[in-house]
């Protein structure tokens, strides 16, 4: 069994950690930034949504426990934020370790924040999923998830000037 509960500040110091490192390797990964700008970027992104740690203003950071043999252990990270005037959340990230994959708790977690939401009225979760995140990808349409877009770019080499 999976349960969501708030980010504790002395957690925060490993998410960041996580998050910095994960994010920057989507940035260079999809956008083709420079390693260097992409660290940059995924800090930015943090320092902006929660500057005094984890509990900020309309940004949840939940951590993801679960019970594995006999011991609540933290599985992975939930970051959303509600957007009341559309009733509606958009997940920034979620993440489950490594060594907990393919056991269903991303599945689990995704169940209990719809159950979290309802209640306040909320009608619709959105996110975003990177293209080649197969994995993620399955598992957003096995819950429901429809796809609503696409997002493309292309990179132009500009000729080198004698």
């Amino acid at each position: 069994m999976l349960r969501l509960r708030p980010m504790l500040p002395e957690e925060f110091p490993a998410y960041c950690d996580y998050f910095i490192a994960d994010y920057s390797e989507e940035l260079v990964e999809n956008y083709g930034h420079p390693k260097a700008l992409a660290i940059e970027l995924a800090k930015s992104d943090l320092q902006r949504y929660f500057p005094a740690g984890p509990v900020s203003q309309g940004h949840s950071l939940l951590c993801l426990d679960a019970e594995i043999a006999g011991q609540i252990c933290r599985v992975g990270y939930l970051w959303h934020a509600i957007h009341a005037a559309d009733h509606s959340t958009f997940i920034y990230d979620l993440y489950v370790e490594a060594a907990y994959r393919s056991q269903g708790f991303g599945k689990q977690a995704m169940v209990a924040l719809e159950q979290q939401l309802q209640p306040l009225g909320i009608q619709q979760i959105k996110l975003r999923v990177a293209y080649h995140n197969q994995r993620a990808c399955k598992l957003y349409q096995e819950l429901g998830f429809a796809i609503t877009g696409f997002n493309m770019s292309k990179n132009i080499t500009h000729p080198v000037s004698d």
